[in-house]
């Protein structure tokens, strides 16, 4: 049976983040991706314009349409961006008895979009990644819920200790903002810390890295690796994709989704 991945998070009309990105990356690792829209966003390369939030009454009906009928073997979250959804889709993770969560905080966005009002962080950190198997903030996003800052790799190493005393999930502090020249991340999990190494890549086509990067590892999850090779092979297929990346818009371009499906030509793939 394929396996099946639940994405619940906001639509990126400019299709290099959020669900789009999540849809395309669980695809092209060739699993069944469902979804549940949270949020609209008038958004492209450069901004989002605006948000608009669904109903929560109508949240509710998309997840139970999904998990009542064709189920999950994992799910990820993106962009929530109030406590009220927060607490919806805990709520019914919940009811469902969805397993292998990852938590994608998703706070701000990279021209600077609040993604995650101020009040909702209390119910991201109470509700929704206690009952997650992963939770994957980058650097400011893990100064945030840890409330340590974070300049060097011994602080990552605290704050992932930190946001796993705090939420008793377990954590992976992404490395892409930090000078590290190899983008390490730090994996906190089973009370081990495992360095996650990459080769940082100098470009500006990184739109979508977070939502991809937690849908992989939620991809893998669903495929039954456990979490440490679960994460490592999805930061190889986000090498990969950013390695292969291209310009989309005059903004923040696009991550190549499908690098790992071969070349195409003008006769196809």
């Amino acid at each position: 049976m394929i396996p099946r991945v639940l994405t619940v998070a906001g639509s990126d009309s400019g299709g290099g983040a959020g669900i789009q990105a999540d849809i395309k990356t669980i695809t092209s690792l060739k699993a069944f991706a469902t979804s549940v829209i949270v949020a609209l966003t008038a958004q492209n390369s450069r901004e989002v314009l605006d948000i608009a939030p669904m109903e929560l009454s109508f949240i509710k009906k998309q997840m139970d349409a999904v998990l009542s009928d064709i189920g999950t073997d994992s799910a990820k979250t993106g962009m929530l961006y109030s406590s009220e959804i927060i607490d919806v889709v805990s709520e019914k993770f919940r009811e469902y008895g969805v397993m292998h969560i990852v938590v994608d905080p998703v706070m701000i966005s990279k021209s600077g979009a609040v993604l995650l009002k101020r009040e909702a962080i209390k119910s991201l950190m109470e509700d929704l990644i206690p009952i997650s198997e992963l939770v994957t903030p980058n650097i400011p996003e893990a100064q945030k819920i840890s409330g340590i800052p974070i300049q060097n790799m011994d602080q990552m190493i605290e704050a992932a200790e930190k946001i796993h005393e705090i939420t008793g999930a377990n954590v992976l502090v992404k490395g892409g903002h930090s000078s590290d020249s190899k983008s390490t991340d730090i994996l906190y999990v089973d009370s081990k810390i495992i360095k996650i190494e990459g080769i940082r890549i100098n470009t500006k086509n990184t739109h979508g890295t977070g939502d991809t990067y937690s849908s992989a590892i939620a991809t893998n999850l669903a495929f039954g690796l456990d979490l440490a090779d679960s994460v490592r092979k999805a930061k190889d297929y986000l090498q990969g994709a950013i390695e292969n990346s291209f310009p989309m818009g005059s903004g923040y371009g696009s991550l190549c989704h499908f690098w790992n499906m071969g070349q195409r030509s003008d006769e196809g793939i």
